[in-house]
């Protein structure tokens, strides 16, 4: 194994690139919900879903984020994703967002949903966050 084999496997077994680095990270948000209801009879069901928000994404007002993540499984699953809505002020320089939409088309239907992200970073003082 060669010096450049050896570093690589490093890297790769401590998860970790320090030669990747970045300056200016935003913020994400954490969110987590339920579908609506869908199909009728005994396949009447709902999905739960959770994960975190892309980083910002600047745009006339603020911002918005991104996000996309699995249902859990109820015999299929369901592809939840779309971007947020604008920030919504909730107090002492914090802010959620509101998301909604429609998830993916599987075994011959869909689920609607609606959720708000947490609030970003919530045990650091809003002068850390902005």
């Amino acid at each position: 194994m060669t010096d450049t084999d050896r570093s690589l496997l490093d890297k790769v077994s401590n998860g970790c690139d320090s030669s990747q680095t970045y300056t200016s990270q935003t913020h994400t948000h954490e969110f987590l919900g339920s579908t609506k209801l869908a199909e009728e009879g005994d396949d009447r069901h709902n999905h739960r879903f959770a994960g975190v928000t892309s980083e910002i994404i600047l745009v006339p007002g603020g911002h918005v984020h991104d996000f996309l993540v699995n249902t859990d499984f109820f015999d299929h699953h369901h592809e939840v994703g779309g971007t947020t809505g604008l920030q919504i002020d909730v107090g002492d320089g914090k802010h959620v967002h509101f998301a909604k939409g429609n998830s993916t088309f599987v075994d011959d239907h869909c689920h609607v949903f609606e959720f708000a992200t947490l609030i970003q970073s919530p045990l650091l003082p809003a002068e850390v966050c902005s």
